[in-house]
């Protein structure tokens, strides 16, 4: 029996580009192994390890943290995952970071969302919470009953400064500036592997086609397991 080589993978988009929902599917239907670097973050800050403390204390000035840190972090991660597919979520996100990490592995894919900045703007702004219970609501596709408060309580709503307008441009220039490179990097490799759209379920049949001819579907083989 022939063994499939490791499909070692990269996934990038903008702050509200749906990445979260599709690297979700992507596990459900491959298995792969999910490692994000804002994951991997606040649990270090949580455990209050040596980078953890490290990284903290440029998050508390409101200052990016420096490619070393970072590179540090994910790919002493990355050792323990020598055995398995994975997929990267946050991280290369500069040039560095990328070169870094080729230094220490191959990677076979890097799938892009490309959608377009107006339409996460509309999706990040449209975006309100009810503080409590962390009960989210989106103003174009699951809105309150009544405009402005939530639906069990009644309380008011709030927009977290994240989703704010002016910020969520701000993040959008920011991700433009630092990972457009690294998009460059890996296009001039050929690695690059882009998905254009505005609606993360129409997107993802093209990925999950795309994934299909890499690895095979193991959420069917559970399927047809008998129970």
């Amino acid at each position: 029996m022939v063994v499939p080589p490791l499909l070692r993978a990269v996934i990038m988009g903008p702050p509200g580009s749906g990445k979260g929902t599709v690297s979700a599917r992507i596990i459900q239907h491959f298995g792969m192994k999910h490692l994000s670097s804002g994951d991997l973050l606040r649990d270090n800050i949580q455990k209050k390890t040596e980078v953890g403390i490290l990284a903290k204390s440029y998050i508390d000035q409101g200052q990016l943290i420096p490619d070393d840190i970072m590179t540090r972090l994910m790919l002493s991660e990355l050792k323990g995952l020598d055995r398995y597919n994975w997929l990267l979520d946050g991280f290369p996100r500069t040039v560095a970071q990328a070169e870094a990490l080729d230094k220490q592995c191959q990677i076979d894919t890097v799938i892009d969302l490309d959608v377009p900045f107006e339409t996460i703007k509309c999706r990040l702004t449209a975006r309100w919470i009810h503080p409590a219970s962390g009960r989210v609501y989106n103003l174009e596709f699951s809105p309150p009953k009544v405009q402005g408060v939530d639906d069990l309580t009644g309380e008011p709503l709030v927009q977290r400064d994240d989703d704010k307008p002016e910020t969520v441009t701000k993040r959008l220039q920011a991700y433009d500036a630092q990972t457009r490179p690294v998009l460059e990097y890996y296009r001039e490799k050929g690695l690059l592997k882009s998905f254009s759209g505005t609606e993360t379920n129409k997107i993802w049949p093209h990925i999950y086609a795309f994934l299909q001819t890499k690895l095979p579907d193991v959420s069917k083989k559970d399927a047809a397991t008998p129970r």
